[in-house]
């Protein structure tokens, strides 16, 4: 049974915190965080062990500021850029709710060639970035509560229509934190997704 650890990283000069497990040969999710919350969430959670159980590797950060991460001046880009290349991981489904969907989405479309897949939950910055919404890949689950009143529903299905191939699961009764409201359906929609994607 794989550990998950408690690893720091330094980028930059910056320490960032991260939990990791699995060797990043094989399939890898790398978790990214909202506002409220850090990659601790998802180990609470028990995304992470569930994710490990289902034979994947994970890579969830503190993003700077957050967490056990201090403030830093380096962008968000470049952390998960060179945490990858720490790692040794050369493609991962990526995973963000909220602002974490937001720095996904961006991050995404920047760095096509290390997505395998990509998973957006209530994310922001939807309309920002409409223009580019098709060069996201394929691969793309799309997660919304139908209460959401951060970021309407109503961008989940801009993306679902913005991104050939993409697939819409609406969380029904669940507000913004969709995941954190119903993690078994949240666990099994993630899982079942990564099952689709190539890596």
């Amino acid at each position: 049974m794989q550990l998950i650890k408690n690893i720091i990283i330094d980028i930059d000069g910056t320490p960032i915190n991260t939990l990791q497990a699995g060797e990043f040969a094989g399939p890898t999710l790398l978790f990214l965080h909202g506002k409220a919350f850090q990659a601790k969430t998802w180990l609470d959670l028990g995304t992470l062990q569930a994710a490990v159980d289902a034979g994947y590797s994970i890579l969830a950060l503190d993003l700077p500021g957050f967490g056990k991460s201090p403030e830093a001046t380096v962008a968000p880009e470049q952390v998960i850029n060179e945490l990858m290349q720490s790692a040794g991981i050369e493609k991962a489904i990526v995973v963000g709710p909220s602002m974490g969907g937001k720095i996904a989405l961006e991050f995404s479309l920047d760095n096509p060639e290390k997505i395998a897949g990509l998973v957006l939950i209530g994310a922001v910055g939807v309309e920002e970035n409409r223009d580019r919404l098709s060069q996201l890949p394929p691969s793309s689950l799309i997660v919304w509560g139908e209460k959401d009143h951060i970021s309407d529903p109503a961008n989940g299905v801009l993306l679902h229509e913005s991104i050939p191939g993409a697939t819409l699961v609406v969380f029904e009764g669940a507000k913004h934190p969709c995941y954190l409201e119903q993690p078994e359906l949240w666990h099994k929609t993630l899982l079942n997704f990564a099952q689709t994607v190539q890596f």
